[in-house]
């Protein structure tokens, strides 16, 4: 057997051992990202494997559920950014193109994962190494020339000719390498040969972005002749000089008053840390981000699949739109559901989904803090908190009350690191008239939360949690709080019972309902005719808390801009397409 990623080479002699050694450890990519596949409760860190945060330094390429449109001419140059031998392993991926076809496929559970882990190590001791490798080409990776001026990178052209601002003849480059033109996912550096060219300023680390002329100036002025170059004759110097006061005239001032070019650096969408999914692009000052621009690559589909749907399909789609929430978007369909078919649920039924909707809560918060210690660099946080949603997720009340000490132990050590309150307490603060949802709405002293009011929590005894202060610290704080809470109403309610689908057959109507998801507040609106779904509209936290991005990097240094967005906990998948 041998791999699609083989390396060229006769499988003989000193080269079936280093096969054999590359069976044994394998640094692992994860696509779309770790926290992803934790909560689709996959334990990877449990399976003899070494996660890395770039593809660079992995051998195999892991892919965790179907991927999105959107993301797979990323998931292509990411591809080819392993270096060979290199190999896929499918978990309930289905197709994957333009990847190539998976080394090994196998089912989306943690069985699935052990066994599609042992048949890959088999094909890499077998065949990491063949005669014929051949190429991996895809779409994303064509490569385009282009010209730029060396002193002027902002000025790019299709063909060959001479810089409007200077005058100095354009140079050869290729799309990425230096301006981050087409795909632009962010790159991990600079790879020559087949397979990477015109990968670069993709993948899901921040790449080399394009340089722009902010002035609105073509360098054409009083000051300067034709191409904005100094006619005047200067002994010793060429005619077509250009002074440095002359270069950078009309462009951006930074706050300390010098005049210099932005670049644009892209980040995602599988950079470590930044939400899965997640397309972020920085206009950088020096270190400082002069302004911003975020998008999800996910883009969330239709709800309704065809002029109807069958209520029981209807629920399970929108489910899996939603992989980091699954459990609070199913509460949510069926609720609008049964008030639109005016059914319900019980007593005994209301405090079982309140449970499973809190358990997925404290599950989602200890994931946002395994990524969010990722990204700041606190990696005893990414460990631990990672380990304990693992441990809650799908457990059953029992469960989580045997894990309910570590986990109050973890959040109170989080609260009171010094470290955690000097990173975070200046960063990614906003203002209370800013329009926002969940914990980021209720960090700031106030804001709202759906289950106030909500009768059967009441009864479970929750209340509202706020923290002061606006920024990243009370974020993390506030969810540290939540977490506690939702411990002790999983405990109130003594049953977990994630909602099954009514029956509405033949019945018309109308129905809404609204739902504290882990990130915010969730409102689905639907439309029945003759027991089939013909209409739905969803509000998603994400859609609110997307549009901070911008206020909360702005004047940033950079590792304060990535933290702040993180702190933000977005899900590119509730982000309308």
């Amino acid at each position: 057997m041998t791999l699609v990623g083989a390396r060229e080479g006769a499988m003989s002699g000193i080269r079936r051992a280093v096969a054999a050694a590359m069976a044994r450890d394998l640094p692992a990519f994860v696509l779309p990202g770790p926290s992803v596949a934790r909560a689709m409760g996959l334990d990877l860190s449990g399976s003899h494997l070494r996660l890395v945060g770039t593809p660079r330094h992995a051998n195999l390429l892991i892919v965790v559920g179907p991927l999105p449109p959107g993301l797979r001419d990323a998931a292509a140059v990411t591809y080819a950014q392993i270096p060979r031998p290199r190999a896929i392993l499918a978990l309930g991926a289905g197709d994957i193109a333009p990847l190539p076809d998976a080394d090994v496929s196998a089912p989306l559970t943690q069985a699935g994962l052990h066994s599609g882990l042992a048949d890959l190590r088999r094909v890499i001791a077998a065949g990491a190494f063949r005669a014929d490798s051949g190429e991996f080409n895809a779409p994303a990776l064509e490569v385009r020339v282009e010209y730029t001026c060396p002193m002027h990178p902002e000025i790019v052209r299709d063909a060959p000719g001479d810089c409007p601002k200077c005058g100095m003849f354009l140079v050869k480059a290729e799309e990425g390498e230096s301006h981050g033109h087409g795909h632009g996912h962010g790159g991990h550096g600079h790879e020559h040969g087949s397979e990477a060219h015109g990968a670069h300023g993709h993948g899901d680390h921040g790449g080399h972005g394009k340089q722009q002329d902010h002035s609105g100036h073509d360098g054409h002025d009083g000051h300067a002749g034709h191409g904005g170059h100094s006619e005047a004759a200067i002994d010793g110097i060429e005619p077509h000089f250009m002074s440095m006061v002359e270069m950078t005239e009309g462009q951006p001032r930074s706050s300390d008053g010098l005049q210099m070019d932005w670049i644009e650096v892209p980040f995602g969408p599988f950079f470590p840390g930044l939400p899965a999914g997640l397309r972020l692009t920085l206009t950088l000052d020096g270190d400082t981000v002069a302004g911003s621009e975020v998008r999800s690559l996910v883009g969330r589909a239709e709800l309704v699949d065809g002029p109807q749907m069958r209520v029981a399909d209807f629920v399970e789609r929108l489910a899996a739109m939603m992989p980091l929430s699954p459990v609070a978007y199913r509460t949510l369909a069926c609720a609008a559901i049964e008030e639109a078919a005016s059914v319900d649920p019980g007593h005994d039924a209301r405090r079982g989904r309140a449970a499973a909707v809190e358990r997925e809560r404290i599950a989602s918060h200890l994931n946002w803090l395994a990524e969010f210690g990722l990204q700041s660099g606190f990696l005893w946080l990414a460990a631990r908190a990672g380990a304990l949603q693992l441990a809650v997720q799908g457990a059953d009340v029992a469960g989580i009350a045997a894990q309910a000490g570590a986990i109050r132990r973890l959040t109170r050590r989080v609260q009171a690191a010094p470290l955690m309150r000097m990173r975070l307490r200046r960063i990614a603060r906003i203002g209370k008239d800013t329009p926002a949802s969940g914990p980021v709405d209720r960090a700031r002293g106030g804001g709202s939360d759906a289950r106030t009011g909500d009768p059967t929590l009441k009864d479970l005894g929750f209340e509202t949690r706020v923290r002061n202060g606006g920024g990243a610290l009370a974020r993390l704080r506030l969810r540290c709080d939540e977490i506690a809470q939702s411990l002790d109403v999983v405990a109130a309610a003594g049953r977990i019972a994630v909602p099954q689908v009514p029956d509405v057959d033949r019945v018309s109507g109308e129905g809404a309902a609204r739902i504290e998801t882990p990130r915010g507040a969730a409102q689905l609106r639907v439309k029945l005719t003759d027991g089939r779904v013909v209409e739905a509209d969803l509000d998603t936290p994400s859609d609110v808390n997307i549009a901070l991005v911008e206020t909360v990097t702005a004047q940033q240094e950079l590792g304060d801009a990535l933290a702040a967005v993180a702190s933000l906990d977005l899900s590119p998948w509730e982000v309308r397409g």
